[in-house]
């Protein structure tokens, strides 16, 4: 009983806790065995040792509350082992997904923006080509186009004249609400049939004086 007590701090001596506990116990059985094979062979008792089995291994008290604390916190790092192992198999998949559709979309506005650049220094060239056989003719069709995009959505214009002092205005909107009521088939055709003719006439001139303030505008800037 001394020997085997004696073998048995030995070995448990130079363990560590969870290898006797759990997972060392064969192989300490076999070290325990030999061990105190070779005292009783020693003081030369005439014993033989067969076998040498370990069944209830326990912490002393002095360090169980300790021990179980430790335990908790092993399972506790095994659980949220576990928790961040299938977070990241979950969201690393979806990061990737993400990734690979931020990459096509970047490729698709890259193509779609190169294609659109190059489609405006084509135009710009075919643009230029006209601009050099005929400058001025090119300059006006340009300016047109350019005031025809800007005042699409306005209903009044403002005219300065630059041989006068008078300010044009060309109520738009009012116009082409008189136009709209003449060409209307179910306006009242005795009694305004007069004023609505009397103002299709005035846009006209005044359209006509605009257009031709704006081309004298123009001769004057160049």
């Amino acid at each position: 009983m001394q020997a085997a007590e004696s073998a048995v701090r030995e070995a448990v001596g130079r363990s560590k806790v969870d290898q006797v506990l759990y997972e060392q116990r064969d192989a300490i059985a076999i070290d325990l065995m030999k061990s105190v094979q070779v005292q009783l062979d020693r003081l030369k008792t005439g014993i033989v040792v067969a076998n040498v089995n370990v069944q209830n291994v326990q912490v002393p008290e002095q360090v169980q509350a300790a021990f179980n604390d430790a335990v908790r916190a092993g399972a506790d790092r095994d659980r949220f082992k576990n928790e961040g192992q299938a977070y990241a198999s979950d969201e690393i998949p979806k990061a990737r997904g993400t990734a690979a559709r931020l990459r096509e979309e970047s490729e698709g506005y890259k193509s779609r923006v190169i294609a659109q650049a190059e489609g405006d220094v084509q135009r710009f060239k075919s643009v230029l080509a006209e601009y050099q056989k005929a400058p001025a003719v090119t300059r006006d069709r340009m300016y047109l186009d350019t005031m025809q995009q800007v005042f699409s959505s306005v209903s009044k214009i403002m005219v300065d004249s630059r041989s006068g002092s008078n300010l044009l205005y060309l109520p738009l909107d009012k116009l082409l609400q008189s136009t709209g009521s003449v060409a209307n088939p179910a306006a009242p055709a005795a009694g305004t049939a007069a004023p609505a003719g009397a103002t299709s006439t005035a846009p006209a001139a005044a359209d006509a004086r605009s257009r031709d303030g704006a081309r004298t505008r123009d001769r004057e800037g160049r």
